[in-house]
């Protein structure tokens, strides 16, 4: 592993720890904003995510790469926004009908949906160990399914959606504020069509209101910006087992702040997952260690 990569590496890890900890205490702003229907929450995510962007990128003096995006890109970013728009939508209903913590069920199945997609898609290896942790993760799954009253649809929508989400913005290798800008522009014209109709953006909302609901838009891109850096360095089983500190501290955040009742079943789902976490990160770590090793010895021999 060159210096340039493992810098590279480290500030991939950096951008998918603050992506993944500001997506964990996400619910807290939509508990704020509950006094909107979770459609005009997303519409306002769109709606103001796209002049924030914008603004970023013109700031930037970086509009002129928009030339380099072409039909094929532009037809994976239309698959991606979609992805990420029916997440958006999901997560903001789960949050407001009060289930944060099947949300974040939602969230712990991701990574597995990112492993698999990452092995079968992008050929990216796993050692033994991080093998058997990724069993492991997927054993506490199954006895969650297995033992709920319900099949969690919430939670699949949730971590299929987002997973096939990371998976092609991995594949497009677009640059990250570049491809949300992108992304965001073929939804932004529903959703301010949808704000002008309900009213949302004057008659039946105060300013107040329209400046809660317009911090959405830096709820939305910051994480996303971060999220998209990290998946350009990152291999996507290793997002995907980072992404584990989200639905964490959204379950802290639902017990502790909502109290929201968490069964027995599940925290036994959540122990063995939190388990399979350690495992695969103690791998990880191990795996580029020795590969620092290797390069460091063949720096010496030459």
């Amino acid at each position: 592993m060159s210096e340039a990569s493992e810098v590279e590496g480290k500030h991939g890890v950096l951008f998918a720890l603050a992506a993944y900890t500001i997506w964990g205490f996400a619910p807290i702003y939509f508990v704020w904003v509950a006094f909107a229907q979770s459609s005009e929450i997303v519409a306002h995510r769109v709606f103001w995510a796209f002049p924030f962007l914008a603004l970023i990128i013109w700031s930037r003096n970086e509009f002129a790469l928009l030339k380099s995006v072409d039909r094929n890109r532009l037809l994976g970013l239309l698959c991606s926004s979609l992805c990420l728009s029916i997440n958006w939508f999901t997560f903001v209903y789960a949050v407001q009908m009060e289930k944060i913590s099947e949300a974040s069920l939602g969230y712990f199945m991701n990574p597995l949906v990112s492993v698999f997609l990452g092995w079968l898609v992008l050929r990216e290896t796993l050692g033994r160990l991080q093998w058997f942790a990724v069993a492991l993760a997927v054993f506490a799954i199954l006895i969650e399914l297995s033992l709920s009253q319900s099949f969690p649809i919430l939670s699949v929508v949730l971590a299929v959606s987002f997973g096939f989400y990371g998976l092609i913005r991995k594949r497009l290798a677009v640059p990250s504020i570049l491809g949300l800008f992108v992304e965001t522009s073929f939804v932004w014209p529903m959703a301010a069509v949808f704000l002008f109709f309900s009213g949302s953006l004057g008659g039946d909302r105060d300013v107040t209101e329209i400046g809660m609901l317009a911090i959405g838009g830096l709820v939305t891109i910051v994480p996303l910006l971060c999220f998209a850096s990290a998946a350009l360095r990152l291999r996507l089983v290793t997002l995907g087992f980072i992404q584990y500190l989200a639905p964490t501290i959204s379950l802290l955040v639902a017990i502790l702040i909502y109290e929201e009742s968490v069964e027995g079943t599940r925290w036994m789902t959540f122990g063995l997952i939190w388990l399979a976490i350690a495992i695969f990160s103690i791998d990880e770590m191990r795996q580029i260690r020795q590969k620092q090793d290797e390069d460091g010895s063949e720096i010496a021999k030459g």
